[in-house]
């Protein structure tokens, strides 16, 4: 499966409160061959993402103290990571909530609970195309 060879050495930072979440999607992007990151919540991630420097960021938007949207916010401020895609992880799939993904700089949404396919393809476009 080439998909999967090409995801080898991809490093991704998943940002997300459930730890249901956060392991599932470790599982998934590892067996691809992904180097994985995990933050519980976007001050977490705020921390990790200077020293891990990943080339994908999969945000959850709602999470206590930082939710998804000031954490998007704030990485895509930084110079180092503005070109640094993020993708909104969301059980809600509002036009409200896309748009506002958007403006605050993610890359794309994807909707949980997410399958293996739908995950390992979002990170295959946004690797090739960082």
């Amino acid at each position: 499966m080439s998909e999967t060879r090409s995801l080898n050495s991809v490093k991704v930072m998943v940002i997300d409160d459930s730890n249901t979440i956060r392991k599932s999607a470790e599982i998934f992007l590892v067996q691809a061959g992904c180097q994985v990151v995990l933050a519980e919540d976007g001050f977490d991630a705020l921390a990790k993402i200077a020293d891990h420097q990943p080339d994908l960021v999969f945000c959850d938007i709602l999470m206590p103290r930082l939710d998804g949207y000031q954490t998007c916010a704030l990485i895509k401020k930084n110079p180092r990571f503005a070109s640094t895609p993020v993708v909104m992880l969301s059980s809600k799939d509002g036009l409200f909530d896309r748009a506002r993904g958007r403006m605050v700089g993610s890359d794309e949404y994807l909707t949980k609970p997410f399958t293996k396919d739908s995950l390992l393809s979002t990170v295959a476009t946004h690797a090739r195309s960082a």
